[in-house]
């Protein structure tokens, strides 16, 4: 049975053409073992955080995926839909919980583990402020299992700002802690490429503890309002990007909610 943790880290973000524009702020995610939760019904609860319940800090299955009840059974269809193979381990997600009751994920990731541990699959959740959804699924072909730092690329095929249209290769790097008992250092990183040149770079890292009540008061002592912030802080560097004289995008027509390589 593992435990969930608490991360306590950086988001940073660097554009860099045709403008010049770079921000870092502090926040703290969540990673969820979600198949021991199934088992353990009150993992979550007994470490202060409502399951599916609004608390200080909560954490509900219908933020993620199409919005059902179960989570865990969504990825887990994904997973066999794509026949991906030897994912026998713990499927963690790190995301952002609710924060008073409100959140807002730019993205969350379900690390799909083997039962030794390695990483499987990856499967990016990424939001828009429009309440779109799309989802990138990471692996190799071969059934090899991901190898830390390595570059996993996918074509970018959802809008999320209007700043950058709907064009572009992502690169997904990413370092997870495999020890859920010890602080261990999580890297995600996302380099957006166009043209053969990074336009965009944006990482989240954490230092990741066992979660507790005394962390998540802590968490939320350090971030009231992390949630709001997060959105807030969106628009403010929109602002900055439209001073700029960055070329605007309209939001095209959302395509059908899938999973994408």
């Amino acid at each position: 049975m593992h435990q969930a943790t608490i991360n306590f880290g950086l988001v940073k973000h660097r554009r860099f053409r045709p403008a010049s524009n770079a921000f870092g702020y502090g926040v703290f995610t969540l990673s969820i073992p979600m198949r021991s939760r199934k088992k353990e019904s009150d993992l979550l609860s007994k470490c202060g955080l409502g399951d599916n319940q609004n608390k200080l800090l909560s954490f509900f299955d219908k933020d993620h995926g199409e919005g059902g009840s179960d989570s865990l059974q969504w990825i887990e269809n994904i997973l066999q839909e794509n026949q991906i193979p030897h994912v026998d381990g713990e499927i963690w997600l790190q995301t952002f919980p609710r924060v008073l009751a409100y959140v807002f994920n730019p993205v969350s990731f379900w690390i799909c583990t083997r039962a030794d541990g390695q990483v499987q699959a990856v499967l990016a959740e990424v939001n828009n402020t429009f309440g779109e959804r799309h989802c990138y699924l990471l692996y190799k072909e071969s059934g090899e299992a991901l190898r830390s730092g390595e570059t996993l690329k996918s074509k970018k095929v959802f809008h999320v700002s209007p700043f950058c249209d709907v064009t572009g290769e992502y690169h997904f790097r990413f370092l997870f802690p495999q020890d859920s008992q010890s602080k261990r250092n999580s890297v995600c990183r996302i380099e957006l490429h166009r043209d053969g040149m990074p336009l965009i770079n944006t990482s989240i890292s954490g230092m990741s503890s066992p979660l507790s009540k005394r962390a998540l008061y802590s968490a939320f002592l350090r971030y009231p309002l992390m949630s709001l912030g997060v959105v807030m802080r969106i628009h403010w560097q929109a602002l900055k990007l439209f001073v700029k004289g960055v070329p605007f995008h309209s939001k095209p027509t959302p395509p059908e909610f899938e999973v994408s390589r």
